[in-house]
């Protein structure tokens, strides 16, 4: 909307000055046509000649003229004649020379510098179909969309941003103050700073804006209230011509020493980079600043270019910066798409723009301007044109941007700049220049990122911290919770802090490690009669009402979304505190020591192991044979007489024995186990409750305590799906015991929900007569909450980790919170319970050696079968019988083979020896 009506206001004051000097425009002067023979082509060219950029630029787009003509390869004998213009730095005289270069039939205009200028004059390119290719004009919202006519030929205000951007994350900035011109040029490129510093969780805390021109004394102005602010980190995006104000203003009021942060766009590299040798007095206020400069790589064609325009430098121009490179690259650029046009077929020819043809009889002469034909052919063939020039390779992407833009990172120091290093849109930040990494894949990666190092403001090398306490007088007005609750974590305090307790002695050990004073004050919220609501006091930090609240607040994903919290100091998830009763053992208590998964297994074992004993042992030990009641009351016996190591029977096969071995072992092991368990049943004392934990109040429908002011009321009731009416709350620990002691028949609650910190608290003066059932149902912990990207939380959760690694942490815990044995007693029955979790390896070693003992059993019988099968002979003097006769055969073998397994081991051996003599007869 704000472009719409400066582009109205522009045209208004345009109309007035084509009506005073009608006979500037009218003269249509040397157009496009034939010269002497020679097809001469006019293109324009308008900058501010008395400028840092301007002065850099006109040189080089004289040089690039005579180059191009002078050429034999390109344009086949055309030439250009180049129409030049000064602005004078103004929008208005630009506007109007803009439309004086329309009446002399220019097929291109190159410029201008200013953004605000490319903005107005754009919309008349669009309807004349005039290519405009500008060298300066950075303006990111200069959009192709809008005004398809402008061709950007250097690089976008976008991708700068971006790069400043990434420096920010790099050295770990979270805030900065954005000092700018307030044109199109400073407001839309740090409003496209905003957007890249937010997706580095970053932002712009304050825009100080100066208008275009402005005097010293409102950029002292300007400054000082910035200096107020908490971010000591500045991005400086300026016009060169007056951006070094900014700087002598600075270091007026002392903002170029130790703590600051000073980062400029690159107007100040062209600024360094017009002079030969920068002025003492220029560097002195510079120390310490960080800027861009355009990243353009080396070349033959870049080094014989700068040489030429050493010779043709001045005294007002020693040095040229890089918008002189842009420049001349622009004029080529132009060159080899009018050639290729050319070559193409193409004409050169203007009309009438049919809607001007109605002011022919007006004194302005509006039907001098005349429409290009050939506009929309010419200015596709400069979007895909793509060539080696001084800058680099020249050609454009989709949104007719130049192609991998990059910047060198300098650091101004001495009485000169260094390299830090390179950006690109391709790999970030890199020591590497960025030719070599686009050969490799794109890695944007933090880890990645790298700068050498940097000398600050104050000629240190330390990185400053970015921030400071507002320049206010007043110290971080802190909130703490006003307690009747549990005082050991906060409670109102006579002496000169105001306030006491495990919470505030955290934080004022965190504070000392900090490397920089925190003056702050505590102010008790609440009025002392019951707790204060946590949520009313995060959101009081969250709307400014309070710099900070320091206490045993609970980190909650709501509250994460209005305040920042610190790295948690103490574990606070929710747990169920109910009433304990004594039990006496059971009847069934020799029972308890083993899970009814665990007997079961151990039953089936002990039959299993019996049975494999006695298949190894039947054929060769008279013991284990007899009348098959007899075998099956000796497997039996057998099988459970060894958990006493009783068994009368004996083995004397070999594998008989390594598994009975094997299994006494593991008898020994479950035995031994059982004892223990079963003596820390009977010995220890056993507190039992009906609540088993959260499930237990879930399912039922009597009430649950909740102390006041905790999270824990909503969270039962918005996640858990507790019924309001069921829940009691508690304002006192008094409240707390008899509530549970009256239970819910006697007006009293089933259990109380609390987070472990008061629990435990609460439990170690109670000699046991309540205790924790079941565990924590949530993950949670307390933090001290500050206001949205405050660096202060940052820091302090750095503190809070190195007060937990050097025991500071545990030990300001023993002295508040002291602990008793029963504070978190659990059911000593279930945790002295053996399961099948502590066997299940000893009983898988015994089953694989029962089936390795099994299978080579089996192994050795069905060798002797085969040695020894008389039916098997009989069959070979017998024909082949059906069917049902096979069935048969099969059924007699399998009878015959287990008569064999049941003969005696020496009665097999005697028939096998009778058959060999049999056979040797």
């Amino acid at each position: 909307m704000k472009v719409h009506v400066h582009m109205k206001r522009a045209l208004v004051f345009l109309i007035y000055y084509m009506f005073v000097a009608v006979e500037v425009i009218g003269n249509r002067g040397n157009s496009s046509g034939v010269f002497d023979g020679t097809r001469v082509i006019n293109v324009g060219a308008f900058f501010a000649y008395n400028s840092t950029i301007g002065r850099s630029v006109g040189p080089a787009l004289l040089a690039a003229i005579e180059d191009v003509n002078s050429d034999t390869t390109i344009l086949n004998g055309t030439k250009l004649n180049l129409i030049l213009q000064d602005t004078n730095c103004s929008g208005f005289l630009g506007t109007v020379e803009a439309m004086q270069f329309m009446g002399n039939d220019v097929v291109a205009i190159l410029g201008p510098q200013s953004s605000g200028i490319a903005h107005t004059i754009s919309y008349l390119m669009n309807e004349l179909h005039v290519p405009l290719l500008s060298f300066a004009a950075t303006d990111p919202t200069l959009s192709p969309l809008q005004f398809p006519y402008f061709l950007r030929t250097t690089i976008s205000d976008h991708f700068q941003m971006h790069a400043i951007a990434d420096v920010i994350a790099y050295f770990g900035y979270r805030e900065v103050v954005a000092i700018y011109v307030d044109d199109d040029y400073g407001r839309n490129g740090v409003s496209i700073l905003g957007d890249a510093l937010a997706k580095k969780q970053a932002k712009i805390s304050c825009k100080a804006a100066f208008t275009p021109g402005a005097s010293r004394s409102d950029i002292d102005t300007l400054l000082v209230g910035a200096n107020q602010l908490e971010s000591r980190v500045f991005v400086v995006h300026v016009n060169p011509d007056s951006g070094l104000n900014i700087f002598s203003v600075a270091k007026r009021l002392g903002m170029m020493t130790n703590g600051y942060v000073w980062i400029a766009t690159n107007w100040l590299s062209s600024i360094l980079d017009s002079s030969d040798k920068v002025k003492q007095e220029t560097t002195d206020l510079l120390q310490g600043v960080i800027t861009l400069r355009h990243h353009t790589p080396d070349s033959n064609l870049k080094t014989r270019f700068i040489s030429r325009l050493g010779s043709m430098k001045d005294k007002e121009t020693p040095k040229f910066n890089s918008y002189a490179l842009y420049a001349y690259d622009s004029v080529w650029l132009l060159a080899r798409a009018l050639d290729e046009f050319f070559n193409d077929g193409g004409t050169i020819s203007f009309s009438d723009d049919s809607r001007l043809l109605s002011t022919n009889e007006s004194s302005i002469h509006l039907t001098s301007l005349r429409v290009f034909n050939q506009g929309q052919k010419l200015l596709q063939i400069l979007t895909d044109m793509n060539f080696s020039g001084v800058t680099g390779q020249i050609n454009f992407d989709s949104e007719k941007n130049l192609f991998r833009p990059a910047f060198d990172v300098l650091n101004i120091g001495g009485t000169g700049s260094r390299r830090l290093g390179y950006w690109s849109n391709y790999s970030g930040l890199s020591i590497v220049s960025p030719e070599t990494l686009y050969t490799k894949p794109p890695n944007t990666s933090i880890a990645s990122q790298h700068l050498y190092s940097v000398i600050w403001p104050g000629q240190t090398t330390k990185r400053p911290r970015g921030w400071v306490f507002p320049n206010s007088g007043k110290p971080l007005q802190i909130a703490v919770p006003y307690r009747v609750t549990f005082p050991a974590f906060v409670s109102k305090d006579k002496g000169p802090l105001g306030a006491k307790g495990y919470c505030i002695d955290v934080f004022e050990a965190a504070i000392t490690l900090l490397p920089y004073p925190v003056p702050h004050q505590y102010i008790l919220y609440g009025d002392g009669k019951r707790n204060p609501s946590f949520d009313s006091l995060v959101n009081a930090v969250a709307h400014n009402k309070y710099d900070a609240a320091v206490g045993d607040v609970t980190i909650t994903t709501n509250r994460t979304r209005v305040v920042d919290f610190t790295q948690p100091y103490i574990g606070s998830g929710l747990v169920v505190v109910a009433t304990v009763k004594e039990t006496k053992s059971s009847a069934w208590a020799f029972l308890k020591p083993f899970t009814w998964q665990m007997w079961g297994v151990t039953g089936i074992l002990f039959l299993f192991v019996g049975a494999v004993v006695w298949i190894l042992e039947h054929r060769m030990n008279p013991d284990f044979r007899g009348p098959p009641s007899q075998q099956l009351v000796t497997v039996f016996w057998f099988s459970f007489s060894t958990m006493f190591f009783s068994h009368r029977e004996n083995t004397v096969s070999t594998l008989g024995r390594s598994v009975l071995l094997l299994w006494l072992f593991v008898v020994l092991i479950i035995n031994s186990s059982y004892t223990a368990s079963l003596t820390s049943i009977l010995t220890v004392q056993q507190l039992s409750s009906r609540i088993h934990g959260m499930d237990t109040l879930i399912s039922s429908m009597e009430p649950i305590g909740i102390q006041d002011g905790s999270f824990a009321y909503r969270y039962l009731i918005n996640e858990l799906n507790i019924a309001e009416s069921r829940l009691r709350v508690l304002k006192s620990q008094d409240e707390y015991v008899k509530a549970l002691l009256q239970g819910p028949t006697g007006g009293g609650v089933a259990a109380i929900v609390d987070e472990l910190p008061y629990v435990e608290l609460f439990l170690s003066n109670m000699k046991c007569e309540f205790s924790i059932e079941g565990r924590e149902f949530t993950k949670s912990g307390w933090g001290f909450a500050f206001q949205r990207d405050s660096p202060l939380a940052m820091d302090l959760s750095r503190a809070i980790l190195q007060l937990s690694e050097n025991g500071e942490l545990q030990r300001i815990h023993d002295k508040w919170l002291p602990r008793d044995g029963c504070s978190n007693q659990e059911n000593p029955v279930d945790d002295a319970r053996l399961s099948l979790k502590s066997f299940w390896g000893l009983f898988l070693i015994c089953g694989i050696a029962c089936f390795i003992a099994l299978t080579v059993f089996s192994c050795r019988v069905c060798v002797q079968f085969s040695r020894y099968n008389p039916e098997g002979e009989q069959s070979q003097t017998e024909p082949p019988l059906s069917g049902s006769g096979s069935r048969a055969l099969s059924s007699a073998c399998f009878k015959d083979l287990l008569g064999f397994v049941d003969k005696k081991e020496e009665e097999i051996k005697d028939m096998i020896r009778g058959k060999r003599r049999a056979e040797v007869v």
